[in-house]
């Protein structure tokens, strides 16, 4: 019969192998628990030790990470840039209509845009901050001359 360090080595591999051939980074976390468990067995510990320790080395690091990528909050896939590359381009706004909405020119096209910036919308050079559909969600972008008065007025005198 196999030593138990020699079959915790093979549970290892056999969940390294699982996890090359579906890509889930779960079960590379167990094998890392089975691991643990052959360390366990090698240094001599009753078999309910090495299956706690197995357990805590690889189950451990599958619940912190799962809770931590569960917290993390996401861009609605509208506003992020790995899926719509579109995203941080600018457009020129000629005019705005009542509802905050306008038709620019982008790619070749007219678009319908929609204002998501803060205050009121005003013509000129604006960034897409996210698409709705086939619609641009547009924001000012910050004219040179606007940052130039600003940084002036907060210079102090001398």
């Amino acid at each position: 019969m196999m030593s138990t360090p020699i079959q915790w080595w093979i549970a290892a591999a056999v969940l390294v192998a699982l996890e090359l051939t579906s890509g889930s980074f779960y079960l590379l976390m167990l094998a890392v628990g089975a691991a643990a468990g052959a360390l366990a067995a090698h240094l001599g510990l009753d078999t309910p030790v090495q299956w706690v320790v197995a357990a805590v080395f690889g189950a451990g690091p599958v619940y912190v990470l799962y809770t931590l990528r569960k917290k993390r909050v996401r861009p609605a896939p509208g506003a992020n840039r790995d899926i719509n590359l579109d995203i941080g381009s600018t457009v020129q706004v000629a005019t705005w209509d009542a509802n905050g909405e306008a038709r620019v020119h982008y790619r070749g096209a007219d678009w319908a845009a929609r204002f998501g910036g803060k205050g009121q919308a005003q013509p000129g050079q604006h960034r897409i901050k996210a698409m709705d559909g086939n619609t641009l969600v547009l924001e000012p972008v910050p004219s040179a001359h606007g940052n130039a008065a600003q940084a002036q007025s907060n210079t102090p005198a001398a």
